[in-house]
C-alpha cells in the first residue's frame, strides 16, 4: 500500500549575492540588484514517508531544515525559493496527487483541506483583529460552500474537539484575550475542522511551559485516535517527540542524517549527532556533580557547508574521509538508516 506522503530527493536552494545574504524577490528597488553566485542548499536530497495514520518526529538543532521543510510540503516557500525532487500525496482511491506540479489554484485546495498545518507561535499566527471563531469559520468556508452559520456551528464545534471549554463564549474572543494555551488549541481547531489526513505540527510546545505542553501532546493524541490522522510532527526536543512519534528522522544542517523507529533512535542511535544529541538530555540519573554533556561547535552556515560530512568539523569519530566524501545512508537492519560511514560500513556482498 502507498504511503499517505511520500518525499523523495527533496532539494530546496534560494538565491544569495556575493556578500552572502540572499537576494531580495521584491519587484520594486532603488538599488540595483546585487550580483548572484550559486544558489544554497536549505535542504538537500531529503527522502522519508508517512503512512496513514502514522506519527513521524522530524528533529534537529535549529537551522537544520526543519520549518523549511515543512513549508515546502504547504507549498508557503518564498518565489525566491528553488524546489526539486517529488513530494506525493496519496489520498484514498484518488490518483496521487505530485505537489511540487501542482497548479497554485489546485495547491490551495489541498492545503487546509487534506495537508493541515499547526504553525509555531499562534500569536503571529493568528489575526490580531479577527475574532477566533470567525478565523476557523473563515477556514471552514475556503473548502466548503456554506453558509456563515453552518461556518461559525462547525468552527465552534471544532473548539469543543479540542477541549475548550464554553466553546460558544470563546468563540467570540480574540486572540490577546485567550491564554498562549488557549491559542494553541484554536491553532489546532483551524488545523482539523475540515478533517485533513495529514497535520504537520511545526514545534506545536515550544512556546508553552511544561504542564500546558503535556495537555497539547495529549490533545494531538487524542485527536489523531478519534480522527485517524497522520502527522509529522517538528521539534527540537527529542523527549517531546519521544512521546508522540512512531517513527523519527534526524536532520543536520539540510540533511538527513539518521531515520528508524522510536525504539530504534533512542536505544540503539548509529550516527555521532543522534549520540550526542541523546547524551545532552539529563535524567533522574545523570550525575549533578558533573556538567551536562554537550556537542562542541555550532551547526554550519548554509552558505558555507563542509564538503564531506555535514557534522565532520563537530564529531569525535571522524577519519580524514570524512571532510571530503559526503556520505550515503546506510540501512543497518530493516527501516533503520545512518549517514555515518565509521560506525556504519556499508555492506558488501
Amino acid at each position: 500500500m502507498a504511503p499517505l506522503l511520500d518525499v523523495h530527493d527533496l532539494t530546496i536552494e534560494f538565491p544569495q549575492s556575493r556578500a552572502g545574504r540572499a537576494v531580495s524577490s521584491s519587484p520594486v528597488s532603488s538599488k540595483p540588484a546585487p550580483s548572484k553566485t550559486a544558489p544554497v542548499a536549505a535542504v538537500r536530497g531529503l527522502s522519508f514517508s508517512i503512512a496513514a495514520g502514522e506519527v513521524l518526529g522530524l528533529v534537529g538543532e535549529s537551522g537544520s531544515g526543519k520549518s523549511i521543510t515543512s513549508l515546502a510540503l504547504m507549498g508557503l516557500l518564498p518565489p525566491a525559493a528553488s524546489v526539486s525532487g517529488d513530494i506525493v500525496f496519496q489520498s484514498g482511491d484518488e490518483p496521487p496527487s505530485r505537489l511540487t506540479q501542482l497548479p497554485p489554484h489546485k495547491l490551495r485546495e489541498l492545503r487546509g483541506s487534506r495537508i493541515a498545518m499547526i504553525f509555531q507561535e499562534p500569536m503571529t499566527a493568528l489575526n490580531p483583529v479577527m475574532r477566533v471563531g470567525e478565523q476557523i469559520a473563515e477556514a471552514v468556508r475556503a473548502h466548503h460552500r456554506v453558509s456563515k452559520a453552518e461556518a461559525w456551528k462547525r468552527a465552534v464545534e471544532g473548539m469543543r474537539d479540542v477541549a475548550i471549554s464554553e466553546p460558544e463564549q470563546r468563540a467570540k474572543s480574540f486572540p490577546h484575550q485567550l491564554s498562549g494555551g488557549m491559542r494553541q488549541r484554536v491553532m489546532i481547531a483551524m488545523a482539523i475542522v475540515n478533517r485533513p489526513q495529514l497535520l504537520i505540527a511545526d514545534e506545536p510546545t515550544t512556546a508553552l511551559d511544561v504542564t500546558i505542553q503535556q495537555q497539547i501532546l495529549d490533545l494531538l493524541k487524542d485527536l489523531r485516535q478519534k480522527f485517524g490522522l497522520a502527522m509529522l510532527f517538528i521539534s527540537h526536543d527529542l523527549a517531546v517527540v519521544s512521546h508522540v512519534a512512531d517513527r523519527v528522522a534526524v536532520m543536520y544542517a539540510g540533511s538527513l542524517i539518521e531515520l528508524g523507529t522510536k525504539a530504534d533512535i533512542f536505544r540503539s542511535p548509529a550516527h555521532p549527532y543522534t549520540q550526542g544529541l541523546l547524551r545532552a538530555i539529563p535524567t533522574l540519573n545523570t550525575d549533578r556533580s558533573k556538567p551536562l554533556a554537550t556537542i562542541e561547535g555550532t551547526v554550519p552556515s548554509i552558505s558555507s557547508l563542509p564538503s564531506g560530512c555535514r557534522f565532520e568539523p563537530r564529531c569525535s569519530f571522524r577519519v580524514p574521509t570524512c571532510a571530503s566524501d559526503f556520505p550515503a545512508l546506510v540501512e543497518i537492519s530493516s527501516g533503520h538508516w545512518a549517514r555515518c560511514p565509521v560506525l556504519n560500513p556499508p555492506r558488501t556482498a
